[in-house]
């Protein structure tokens, strides 16, 4: 982690943490992303490799085996996880790497890179989070629910995070974010 600064954006459901990374990726361009591996069927739109590292249950499980992830999780029946050698890759060639992760990856990583920047994006509400989730019309009804009983649980290890921001105005949300970049300079390792 010498030269390269891991930064974690987690965030429940349908808080703006996909969004807020895309625009980190755009402020910073020489910012790499971490993409996850998952076992979660692929969405429309979405390229291996570029959104997620799609792999099968079993490549998923001789991978934890092995130790080649930094941290994952079981989430709605579905792995997710970083693979350890693209982070160390990223980092060793002096480059900041940006993690959209839940919670408990993000802790994980910590644990991994201690100088690791944790910024959590919280709703302003639990009843917007699930207007939102509504909104986008990407899960039935009993998927949100089950995303909804992971937001105590989010909100609350969100508190070991460096940095709360607080997603009710998404240009607000943004500019604190990319402040929060800048002082911590891995705008500049790069």
């Amino acid at each position: 982690m010498a030269n390269g600064l891991p930064i974690v954006v987690s965030a429940p459901s349908g808080a703006g943490k996909t969004t807020i990374v895309k625009a980190i990726l755009r402020r910073f361009p020489k910012i790499a992303f971490s993409v996850s591996a998952t076992t979660r069927p692929r969405r429309d739109g979405e390229a291996d490799g570029r959104d997620y590292y799609f792999l099968s249950r079993s490549e998923f499980e001789r991978r934890i085996k092995n130790g080649e992830l930094i941290e994952y999780e079981e989430i709605y029946s579905n792995y997710y996880g970083t693979l350890k050698n693209e982070v160390e890759k990223t980092l060793a060639a002096g480059r900041s790497i940006v993690f959209d992760v839940d919670v408990n990856g993000g802790l994980s990583i910590k644990k991994a890179f201690p100088g690791a920047l944790l910024i959590f994006v919280k709703p302003p509400s639990v009843e917007v989070l699930r207007n939102r989730l509504k909104q986008r019309g990407s899960e039935s009804p009993e998927q949100i629910e089950r995303r909804m009983k992971r937001v105590p649980m989010e909100l609350e290890k969100g508190e070991q995070y460096d940095y709360i921001i607080v997603n009710d105005e998404l240009e607000r949300a943004l500019s604190e974010v990319f402040e929060i970049i800048e002082a911590r300079g891995s705008a500049r390792s790069e």
